[in-house]
């Protein structure tokens, strides 16, 4: 597995693994890679921090955690990375995790209607179906409708789940 930081057309920071740089070069290419921030399909390769693995002959007596600890950049020897681009970095990546966590609770304990989604909603906000939870698809100008109507929507951004 490779991690690697991403960049997309508007700045943003974030990484994603891939099984090898060859699955990286594939997903890149069918356009298969997303934004977490803003959903831009356009992304590159940003300037990463190697991880260096520590001898087998290290103090095993050290906590786990220090080991997992990002190294500053001044102790990578990579120049050119700031300690914002690693921050901003660290924060996509959680957000993204933070996105992907909604998801799987959402489908998990709601019903899913897809693209009836507005009528739905509608028949639950006005007593003609059973109250629950459900998600699904609807337009901007369902959404909108529904909301002046005084069903309460809510729009999640759904990242795709990784298939690398």
């Amino acid at each position: 597995m490779i991690l690697y930081n991403l960049r997309c057309e508007k700045d943003h920071l974030f990484e994603t693994w891939f099984r090898e740089s060859a699955a990286y070069d594939a997903q890149a290419a069918a356009g298969d890679i997303q934004c977490p921030v803003c959903g831009s399909i356009k992304v590159e390769k940003a300037i990463m921090a190697p991880r260096v693995a520590k001898s087998a002959g290290r103090n095993r007596s050290a906590p786990a955690d220090t080991a997992a600890k990002t190294p500053a950049p001044a102790e990578t020897g990579v120049t050119g990375i700031t300690a914002k681009a690693v921050r901003e970095v660290a924060q996509s990546a959680k957000l993204r995790r933070t996105l992907l966590d909604l998801r799987r609770q959402v489908e998990e304990n709601f019903d899913y209607v897809g693209p009836e989604f507005a009528e739905e909603a509608r028949k639950i906000h006005y007593g003609e179906t059973e109250e629950r939870a459900i998600y699904g698809e609807t337009s901007d100008d369902d959404a909108q409708a529904l909301e002046e109507e005084g069903v309460s929507v809510r729009r999640i951004p759904w990242l795709p789940r990784d298939s690398s």
